[in-house]
């Protein structure tokens, strides 16, 4: 149950990179670059509903079970399917265009994606 709970942004590296990579429009990247994403997540046992929370009150809502095939859906609005995992604490999924993983270390919760060689590290605080 280590990542239930709400979280805040505090830091984030590679933002202005990752974004471009995956083709996000300069305004928009502008515009989210120092945004508090808020993610909101509930665990029960392998069952997890991850909520992020986006400027403009735009938000994504993915639920999935450790280990099964789940309906997924991007911030862009595209839906495509994927197998979350869990190993040694930390939850990873492909999406369509990079690598995500998710972990809790020293009480934040630490996210990385990783497109290509450009990555993404996002630390977030309980709120």
């Amino acid at each position: 149950m280590a990542f239930a709970g709400r979280w805040e942004t505090e830091t984030q590296e590679g933002y202005d990179a990752f974004c471009k990579v995956l083709g996000i429009p300069d305004d928009v990247i502008e515009r989210g670059r120092d945004y508090k994403l808020i993610t909101e997540v509930t665990q029960d046992g392998n069952n997890f509903t991850w909520t992020l929370l986006y400027p403009a009150n735009a938000k994504v809502t993915n639920k999935f079970t450790i280990g099964k095939e789940a309906d997924m859906e991007t911030i862009g609005g595209k839906k495509f399917k994927a197998t979350v995992q869990m190993e040694g604490g930390k939850i990873s999924v492909t999406f369509p265009n990079y690598h995500h993983t998710s972990e809790i270390s020293g009480g934040k919760l630490v996210e990385t994606s990783k497109a290509g060689s450009v990555v993404l590290k996002r630390i977030s605080k309980k709120i």
